[in-house]
C-alpha cells in the first residue's frame, strides 16, 4: 500500500510519490557516456536511494514520457510505473535522488513558449546538468552505433548523425556559456581520466562521494559499439575510437564535411582544440580523387 501523500507539496512531487532532496535534469548527445555518468550519480545517491527516469521525450512531462526507469539503481517495471508510478517510486522514499535524462537534445533546443520538460515546475530542477564529449571520439561512436543497425541505409544513418551534429553544435554552445547561466557541464573525457574532476563535480552538484569509481559498462542502446566484451568501464578505450573508424569510408567522408563546418570548429576551438585542429588538415584535402577521366 502506498503512503498517503502531502497534498501541500508539489502537483509533481505527488505525481512521483516522493519529494526529492535533489532533482537533476541531464541533457547529452547518445554515445557521449550519459549512462555511465547516470550510473556514477545513482551511485553516490544518499543511502543509495534514487529514482532514475531514463531517455524521456523532450518538451513533455517527464512523468508521464519516460522510456525507462530506475528505482535506486535497479531496473524497475516501465509498465507498472506508467499505471502507478508512487507504486514503483515508494522504494526509494523521501529525500531521494530524482534524476530525469533527456538525449540528443539540449536546453538550446527550447525557449519560453516551449519547455524542455512541458509542464513540469523548471523550479523544482537543483541543477540542470549538460554533458559533452570531444567531437572525434563522439562522431565515431555514434556511426559505428548507426552502422549496427540493419535497418538504416547509408542514407538514413548519415541523415541521423548530420542531424545529431547539428544538435552537438548547439550544445557545446551551451557548455561556452555553462557558468553564466547556473548549468553543469561534464566533459566525459575528462569524467573518465580524473576520479578528482569527479569528485569536485559530486561536490558541485550537491552529492557525497560515496563510489568514484567508474563502475561497470552500462548497457543502455547496447553498451559499448567497440568492446562488447567489456564490463568494467575502466577497461574501455574511450579515447582511441575514431583511431579505430579511422579507415571506415563512411567516418571519413563525415569527417571532410565536418571539417567544412564553420560553427562547428569555432567550438571545437574553444573546447577541443586538438579536435579542432585535425578537421582542419582534413579541410586542406580534396575528399575525392583529382585527374582527368573522374
Amino acid at each position: 500500500m502506498v503512503a498517503a501523500l502531502d497534498m501541500s507539496m508539489p502537483a509533481e512531487w505527488q505525481a512521483l510519490g516522493l519529494t526529492p532532496g535533489l532533482s537533476l535534469r541531464v541533457f547529452g548527445m547518445r554515445r557521449s557516456g550519459n549512462h555511465a555518468i547516470l550510473s556514477w550519480l545513482q551511485r553516490n545517491a544518499p543511502s543509495g536511494r534514487s529514482v532514475f527516469l531514463n531517455n524521456c521525450k523532450p518538451g513533455t512531462d517527464p512523468l508521464h514520457n519516460a522510456r525507462g526507469i530506475e528505482v535506486n539503481g535497479a531496473h524497475a517495471s516501465h509498465n507498472q510505473a506508467k499505471r502507478n508510478l508512487p507504486a514503483v517510486t515508494q522504494e526509494a522514499g523521501d529525500g531521494a535522488l530524482f534524476l530525469v535524462s533527456y538525449e540528443d537534445t539540449s536546453p538550446a533546443e527550447f525557449g519560453l513558449s516551449r519547455q524542455p520538460s512541458g509542464a513540469f515546475d523548471e523550479a523544482l530542477f537543483s541543477h540542470n546538468v549538460l554533458i559533452y564529449r570531444g567531437f572525434l571520439n563522439w562522431s565515431a561512436s555514434l556511426l559505428k552505433k548507426m552502422q549496427a543497425n540493419d535497418g538504416y541505409t547509408l542514407v538514413r544513418r548519415n541523415g541521423i548523425v548530420l542531424r545529431t551534429i547539428d544538435s552537438y553544435i548547439r550544445l557545446l554552445g551551451l557548455v561556452r556559456q555553462a557558468q553564466d547561466l547556473g548549468l553543469v557541464a561534464i566533459c566525459y573525457d575528462r569524467w573518465m581520466r580524473s576520479a578528482d574532476y569527479r569528485a569536485q563535480l559530486l561536490q558541485d552538484l550537491g552529492l557525497g562521494q560515496h563510489d568514484n569509481s567508474l563502475g561497470e559498462v552500462q548497457h543502455y542502446g547496447g553498451g559499448s559499439s567497440f568492446q562488447k566484451q567489456a564490463s568494467s568501464a575502466a577497461e574501455l578505450q574511450t579515447d582511441r575510437r575514431w583511431q579505430q573508424m579511422r579507415s571506415d569510408a563512411e567516418f571519413q567522408a563525415m569527417l571532410h564535411m565536418a571539417a567544412r563546418d564553420a560553427a562547428l570548429l569555432e567550438e571545437l576551438e574553444a573546447l577541443f582544440p586538438e579536435d579542432a585542429a585535425y578537421l582542419k588538415n582534413v579541410a586542406q584535402h580534396q575528399p575525392l580523387p583529382q585527374g582527368e577521366g573522374l
